[in-house]
């Protein structure tokens, strides 16, 4: 097989001089392109992808803004190969991913596969914290990339492969965002085609974050989860449900505390303790620990009422979805 890599890119060309240096140290031995979309940047990457032209087949393709699915399903469409690997802007290669991919498919070929992501030690303790809360079992049940995992996994589009086949069937990525990556792997299941989890194909997610940015992305996760449940009613599934639980669960107990009842308390706080000695012992850090338990508050809190709210908005406010939530679409 021949791969071509697809990297959207929106106003962050110093990001991308990072990813293309690692893609320039593949161990892969075999051909593959690069395909890089400008998304209507003002600060473009061009000359980054220049910088480049003697170490990697890479091709700049202009346009306008879309947003990232749109440009995405742009450049599958233009690329030279049959297997695309999708990638955030934000993230690094180790050097043996494309070699652990490879390998992969070859023995076991899927259409539709996903890798993790994790933090590397030049990472700040922000983006450390946050990279714990998002991939961490205790946390998020592992979706995003683990092989302990409380459900079938869905590929993400930050570290995503899809077959050309794949991509035909199903018209790519639609103008949802976020969300646009699990809609697009529900409707591959829907199709019958299959989808995997390759635990070392994994990338080094660079976040560039704040607790703003931080508190915004995961509320929009939960509010695009609500809209995936209105179109695709047959995933809809309990566990999604267990951030709005937690979020209204600790709110009673702390009000049980202000009337002598404090064993519901001790429950979160056990908890809280548990995250903040996981996240200790896995970024050897006792600060990251304590950053990581209000990581994990801002992720509960922010996904658990946008979840809620969207919810209630879709079931009781009978307007087109992207009439109630335009800020999650792109036109």
């Amino acid at each position: 097989m021949k791969y071509s890599f697809i990297i959207p890119i929106y106003n962050r060309p110093e990001e991308l001089d990072e990813l293309l240096n690692s893609l320039a140290s593949q161990t892969y031995e075999g051909d593959f392109e690069v395909v890089v979309i400008e998304d209507g940047s003002t600060i473009t990457s061009e000359q980054i992808c220049k910088k480049y032209q003697n170490d990697l087949s890479i091709t700049y393709l202009p346009k306008p803004n879309t947003g990232p699915g749109d440009s995405r399903n742009y450049g599958m469409q233009r690329a030279q190969h049959d297997y695309f690997l999708i990638l955030d802007s934000d993230c690094i290669l180790p050097s043996h991913y494309l070699e652990a991919v490879d390998d992969f498919l070859q023995a076991h070929y899927v259409d539709c596969f996903g890798g993790s992501d994790t933090a590397t030690d030049d990472f700040t303790d922000i983006q450390k914290a946050i990279n714990y809360t998002m991939t961490s079992l205790l946390t998020t049940g592992g979706i995003r990339g683990s092989q302990k995992r409380i459900q079938r996994f869905e590929p993400r589009s930050f570290n995503m492969g899809l077959s050309r086949k794949a991509f035909e069937a199903t018209g790519g990525f639609g103008k949802i965002h976020p969300g646009e990556d699990p809609d697009l792997v529900i409707r591959l299941w829907e199709k019958g085609f299959d989808s995997a989890f390759i635990p070392t194909a994994f990338v080094f997610h660079k976040r560039r974050i704040s607790w703003a940015k931080f508190r915004t992305q995961v509320s929009k996760f939960g509010q695009t989860r609500a809209i995936l449940n209105h179109w695709h009613p047959q995933t809809r599934k309990l566990t999604f449900w267990l951030p709005t639980c937690f979020d209204l669960g600790l709110c009673g107990a702390i009000l049980l505390a202000f009337f002598g009842h404090i064993a519901p308390l001790l429950v979160y706080v056990s908890y809280f303790i548990l995250i903040g000695w996981d996240s200790a012992r896995e970024n050897r850090s006792v600060k990251i620990g304590f950053l990581s338990v209000w990581a994990l508050l801002v992720q509960f809190f922010s996904y658990g009422w946008g979840f809620l709210r969207a919810t209630l908005k879709i079931a009781f406010v009978k307007k087109p979805i992207e009439t109630l939530f335009p800020h999650l679409f792109f036109k």
